[in-house]
């Protein structure tokens, strides 16, 4: 299992905490990835959203890309794993950028491309805003056209919405064929755009089974294109403590919903149904992609046999929330990487 995490561009994850003692500055951010590399993390993911959806819209949000472009020149062994929203950047000039973001980590850059949802967002930065289908229309020929500049000299494209004629990207990116391409998305369209296109499909967390039946179904649409393995990644929120009922009291704190936080006055709203629903919806609504579904809740004992499972279900990164982050990544890579990595060396 390769170990991400997100990079806390929002400071912070939970809803209901409003101050998580993890600011969104460059100066906590340097450190936390600086440090993350010594202790066995493989890769962070930059979110990319010009506000902030997780402590309210008027609150810092770091810009994903000048972050990346900083850390590739802190770093040395981190991959940067950044999230890219298509109507957000002119494919063409984005190739340029990212090829030389690239170059400056020595290979280690890749994109999360995101078909965006936040229609008030685009709204504010008076940016075209696409419906879902449009949107992954949109995105195949925005991949196109990035794909086509990073393998080809010069290169030329005629789509709806790009047109490139003889133009030339270079220096070209050092991973080849190309930098690895990770995407998400769950329904039908989505999920033949990135089998067709991408070379890793992300998931929001969820029990070891519904995580196995989504691989089994990319997987079979890979076949069927005639195209080889994908790279598969899940988010999780993680809580390790030396028992069950202290994990189980971090997660009740993280839970209670704060009537202050922005976005609350709505939530009464969105909340209905069964009381079962009503649980599951508080987690969800505190803790973003589904992160307390798959159970990274515990011991390290139970953490590490979780980890197994997935390993089973056939995952191969986990994309880590964490808070506060240095210090719960520290206790997550002491009690559940290391010990990992040691049994694997003595096995």
């Amino acid at each position: 299992m390769k170990y991400g995490f997100w990079a806390p561009v929002f400071g912070g994850w939970l809803r209901n905490v409003p101050d998580e003692g993890m600011s969104a500055s460059w100066d906590y951010m340097s450190r936390l990835c600086q440090r993350a590399e010594q202790i066995g993390y493989d890769l962070t993911l930059v979110a990319e959203l010009n506000l902030n959806d997780i402590k309210g819209t008027d609150q810092p949000a770091l810009d994903a890309w000048s972050t990346a472009a900083a850390l590739a020149a802190v770093t040395k062994r981190l991959e940067l794993m950044v999230a890219v929203r298509p109507n957000f950047h002119h494919p063409a000039l984005f190739a340029k950028q990212a090829a030389n973001i690239d170059r400056i980590s020595g290979g280690r850059l890749a994109l999360n491309v995101v078909s965006s949802w936040w229609a008030d967002e685009a709204t504010q930065y008076g940016l075209q805003f696409d419906q879902h289908d449009d949107r992954y229309a949109r995105t195949r020929e925005w991949l196109q056209v990035v794909d086509g500049l990073w393998t080809q000299t010069p290169f030329s494209f005629e789509g709806e919405r790009y047109t490139m004629k003889d133009a030339i990207c270079e220096p070209k990116p050092v991973s080849k064929p190309r930098p690895t391409i990770y995407a998400g998305g769950e329904s039908d369209s989505a999920k033949t755009l990135i089998a067709t296109y991408c070379d890793a499909y992300v998931m929001h967390g969820d029990e070891p089974e519904f995580i196995a039946a989504k691989i089994a179904d990319m997987r079979a649409r890979r076949e069927a294109l005639g195209l080889g393995p994908m790279i598969y990644g899940m988010a999780a929120y993680a809580i390790v403590r030396d028992t069950q009922a202290e994990a189980e009291v971090e997660v009740e704190r993280i839970t209670t919903l704060d009537t202050r936080a922005p976005g609350f006055a709505n939530f009464e709203q969105w909340l209905s149904g069964t009381e079962l629903e009503r649980e599951l919806k508080i987690k969800e609504y505190s803790v973003s992609n589904r992160g307390l579904r798959p159970g990274l809740i515990g011991t390290p004992e139970h953490i590490r046999a979780r980890v197994a499972e997935f390993e089973a279900a056939g995952l191969d990164l986990l994309l880590l929330q964490m808070s506060p982050q240095l210090e719960e990544m520290e206790r997550f890579s002491a009690q559940v990487i290391q010990p990992v990595g040691a049994e694997a060396v003595v096995a």
